[in-house]
């Protein structure tokens, strides 16, 4: 072989053994109490650490390399009708129905979250929908990268409409999650809910 090319399917080999049996080690992981803690008489740093992280107070943060995320509330609003605020049980299966929608409205699905201790990178809301053991609605939804403060975050899912007609009336099954970039889920819940002519309650 030419020495060019020998020299090509050398290198090709090496990167070739360096891609299967070396892994890219990165430095050892710290705490964000720590991280802020580092460096913090350099003016220069605090600020750049202040533009990526937001203005977090120290005692928001813990000492756990794991982020906590907590859902506080979940409601479902409709234009001209007041909210309809979900009960989150703790085994994350309420009974019986958990809410019940008119065919044919919008809504739009409003939840509030804590995150303490670390940063949550690339929180996302999933639901599934079933009707008689078929899937017929699938949402996943990315709400971003939060950094741990006292104050809830509050998020508004973007708006939709229900089915409507006779064959969209009816009862289904569903399943919410609340996942990060890691899988880390924080709440799931399986429930069911109705579609009906009217709402549950008419205002």
């Amino acid at each position: 072989l030419p020495v060019n090319d020998l020299m090509s399917l050398t290198i090709e080999k090496e990167i070739q053994e360096e891609t299967n049996n070396g892994k890219i080690e990165l430095g050892p992981q710290c705490t964000l109490k720590s991280q802020l803690e580092k460096d913090k008489d350099d003016e220069s740093l605090r600020k750049w650490k202040e533009q990526l992280l937001g203005n977090v107070d120290i005692n928001d943060v813990g000492e756990s390399l794991e982020p906590e995320v907590k859902i506080i509330s979940l409601s479902i609003a409709s234009p001209g009708r007041s909210d309809i605020v979900l009960a989150i049980p703790e085994d994350g299966k309420p009974k019986g129905l958990w809410f019940t929608l008119k065919e044919g409205c919008r809504y739009s699905l409003r939840f509030k979250f804590q995150v303490g201790s670390n940063i949550v990178s690339g929180l996302k809301y999933t639901n599934n929908v079933w009707r008689t053991g078929v899937r017929v609605d699938r949402v996943k939804q990315m709400l971003g990268t939060f950094s741990p403060q006292q104050e809830a975050y509050t998020y508004e899912m973007p708006e939709e409409t229900t089915p409507s007609g006779y064959f969209a009336r009816g009862s289904y099954t569903a399943k919410t999650k609340f996942v990060d970039d890691d899988n880390k889920c924080y709440l799931e819940i399986n429930y069911a809910f109705d579609i009906r002519k009217d709402w549950a309650n008419p205002e």
